[in-house]
């Protein structure tokens, strides 16, 4: 069983930078895509940005597109997302997420590991 430990999450103040990191206990680690996703209250959990095993490949939502990266280290066995510029409406419970192919997905439906999420909260 993989298991996937998100870290790093706290407040911070809109403008300012925060870096998740995700922690995976798989010593194949670059046969796994990852991504990231968030649920904020009362919403659907939604995508925030995926990456391939050989971080060739790496999608970002339209939301946060320019503000993040999302770098992962496959010796650490460690995927990371750095956010900038963070806004009120990046609030959320943020997961990691693991799938068994190195191709990345937008669809929360293909992965097949998660995280327990981490809380990020931007204050106005």
């Amino acid at each position: 069983q993989v298991q996937l430990e998100e870290s790093g999450g706290g407040l911070v103040q809109a403008g300012g930078s925060l870096r998740l990191s995700c922690a995976v206990s798989e010593r194949s680690f670059s046969n796994y895509a990852m991504g990231w996703f968030r649920q904020a209250p009362g919403k659907e959990r939604e995508f925030v940005a995926c990456i391939s095993g050989s971080s060739t490949i790496k999608y970002y939502a339209d939301s946060v597109k320019g503000r993040i990266t999302i770098p992962r280290d496959n010796v650490k066995n460690t995927m990371y997302v750095q956010m900038n510029s963070l806004k009120p409406e990046d609030t959320a419970v943020y997961y990691c997420a693991a799938r068994r192919s190195t191709m990345p997905s937008t669809s929360r439906a293909q992965y097949d590991y998660w995280g327990q999420g981490t809380q990020v909260t931007v204050s106005s």
